[in-house]
């Protein structure tokens, strides 16, 4: 079989339109990364691409768009914190995913062992150390080890689906 014989029977690439609609169909939970670098001001970032990696080392990562401001800003701070938001923290989520809102200034929130801002009121938060970063396509896989941890309240998540915030059911 040559080269061309197999391109032929590859299938077209999705259009990224038909793939962003099935995606949106997936239920995932809301983080802000968020990072302190020397004398900079502290950046965030929403992002629902973040998942638990490994508990032996801890690790755990999240995607970045390649274009972001994010990468060498974590990079530079050499860690980063993630805050899990709960669900009365919209307005930050969508704050946090604009680039020209994405401040924060008037954001309650403390410090973390590495410096990194943790969000006040978050459901819970990781503290991590950056490890590295990987080819995504247009996007970058970002790797970090956990060097702390902390609950912060027992609230509702705040859950992302099709472009929206749906409440999630009580527990009973």
């Amino acid at each position: 079989m040559t080269v061309s014989e197999t391109d032929e029977r590859r299938p077209p690439p999705v259009d990224q339109a038909a793939l962003r609609e099935v995606c949106g169909r997936f239920l995932t939970g809301v983080t802000v990364i968020a990072c302190q670098g020397d004398g900079r001001e502290p950046a965030g970032l929403t992002v629902n691409s973040f998942t638990s990696v490994s508990l032996d080392p801890a690790l755990v990562l999240f995607c970045v768009h390649t274009g972001s401001r994010m990468l060498s800003e974590i990079r530079a701070a050499g860690a980063f914190a993630v805050s899990f938001l709960a669900a009365d923290q919209a307005t930050l989520c969508r704050s946090f995913a604009r680039r020209e809102s994405a401040s924060f200034e008037g954001v309650p929130h403390l410090r973390a062992a590495t410096g990194s801002p943790v969000l006040t009121g978050a459901l819970a938060h990781l503290d991590c150390r950056f490890r590295a970063t990987y080819p995504g396509g247009d996007h970058r896989i970002v790797l970090g080890e956990v060097v702390g941890a902390g609950l912060q309240n027992e609230q509702q998540p705040l859950a992302f689906y099709r472009s929206g915030h749906p409440r999630l059911e009580a527990r009973t």
